[in-house]
């Protein structure tokens, strides 16, 4: 019961320290801005511990299959933490705020190629946008979409060659998967229709978002990615949530292949007893 509650106090801790983080390193951030992050921080926080102080996952997918969710959280935390650096050089430039910065500049300058997504989140800004901020945006997302890319590359190495989610033993599939229920017929073509409908959600809202803010631009003004906050959290839902849903739909993907081969030994097996009796 000691390991169980100090693990979730340890991530807890992680999470409240990934929601304050801009808000810690940032100058210049208003006080209003401050309550209304240290009141997400507390909620974050209660909310992880609570989670993972239970017996039993309530909301948290695949919580005793790691590397799942430490991979999505890597990526955001890092993703988090460069960005925050970044924004941060600009007003006290550091050789590593530096280095980042020009790191993401050839990233940004690379992915931004004709239809890619880091090419429609630049169109996205207004036409009298200032040069600054269209290159802020370009770094930002370039660096955003290679972390999903990184992200979803390594989980895929996970599952093609490391065994995942079977190879520390059992797999239970009810409990990393709380949200499912069992009982709504055969959970094989549920779990491959949400694999593929996660798949394919995963892979075109990086293209679908830039396109529907461009439309919306009377009610989404785009100019507020100016605000270093507004960029960090926009651009790192924008390329990170695709490439979780891309992950868990390989995710359970997987998990309906090894229910599919274990229902064909099944039927093997009962089918040799059947045949040994007559």
């Amino acid at each position: 019961m000691i390991e169980r509650v100090a693990g979730a106090a340890f991530r807890a801790f992680l999470v409240a320290l990934l929601v304050a983080l801009p808000s810690m390193f940032l100058p210049g951030t208003l006080s209003d801005s401050t309550a209304l992050v240290l009141i997400l921080t507390l909620v974050a926080a209660i909310l992880t511990f609570l989670e993972y102080n239970s017996d039993f996952p309530s909301v948290v997918e695949f919580r005793y299959a790691p590397p799942f969710n430490r991979l999505r959280f890597a990526a955001v935390f890092l993703l988090v933490v460069v960005l925050t650096l970044i924004a941060r050089g600009k007003v006290h430039p550091t050789e590593l705020s530096q280095g980042l910065t020009s790191i993401g500049r050839l990233l940004g300058n690379t992915i931004d190629f004709p239809y890619s997504p880091v090419r429609l989140v630049v169109l996205m800004m207004p036409i009298n946008a200032p040069k600054e901020l269209i290159a802020d945006v370009r770094i930002a997302a370039g660096l955003a979409y290679f972390a999903s890319l990184v992200m979803m590359f390594l989980f895929l190495f996970a599952v093609r060659f490391l065994g995942w989610p079977a190879r520390t033993g059992a797999f239970n599939v009810w409990i990393n998967l709380p949200m499912f229920d069992p009982t709504m017929g055969d959970v094989l073509p549920r779990l491959y229709r949400d694999a593929r409908i996660n798949i394919a959600l995963g892979f075109v809202l990086p293209f679908l978002i830039p396109v529907i803010v461009k439309l919306m631009s009377t009610l989404v003004d785009p100019i507020t990615l100016a605000h270093s906050q507004t960029l960090i959290w926009t651009m790192t839902a924008w390329a990170l949530v695709p490439a979780s849903m891309i992950m868990r739909g390989i995710a359970i993907g997987r998990v309906a292949d090894m229910i599919e081969e274990k229902r064909r030994r099944a039927y093997a097996e009962a089918e040799g007893q059947a045949l040994q009796t007559i």
